[in-house]
């Protein structure tokens, strides 16, 4: 009978556990990018939809025959049908200009105060002439 050689049990890689060290803090920093990615995304579609909101209210209130009311009603319309929460619009419609502000909330993955946003949009009034 031959006699056996023991060996010293084997310890494994060590690069495996510090890939593995790697991937449990580089996942999480990934996944919080890709969070930011999206919370942006979402901050700066709120914004497109209030200022597109208050340049309707304009379009709609500067015309000869509109009324504040009618601007108002369309921007609010315009705006809670793309997401946005807590609503407000206030047009003036001055003798030379009108003027219209959208104050909302925008509905955000994580809402840490960031959510409020408020656009103007102003334009000249028009008037019927006689020729």
């Amino acid at each position: 009978m031959g006699t056996s050689v023991r060996r010293p049990p084997h310890r494994g890689d060590q690069r495996g556990l510090s890939s593995s060290t790697q991937l449990a803090v580089v996942f999480p920093l990934l996944m919080l990018l890709t969070l930011g990615i999206v919370q942006a995304g979402l901050w700066l579609h709120a914004r497109n939809v209030a200022q597109r909101a208050a340049t309707a209210a304009v379009d709609v209130a500067r015309g000869s025959y509109g009324t504040a009311g009618e601007g108002e009603e369309r921007a609010r319309d315009l705006a809670a049908s793309a997401g946005l929460t807590d609503v407000v619009v206030r047009v003036d419609r001055g003798p030379q200009r009108v003027t219209a502000v959208v104050s909302a909330h925008a509905t955000l993955v994580l809402d840490l105060g960031l959510g409020s946003i408020e656009e103007t949009a102003s334009g000249p009034r028009e008037r019927v002439s006689v020729p």
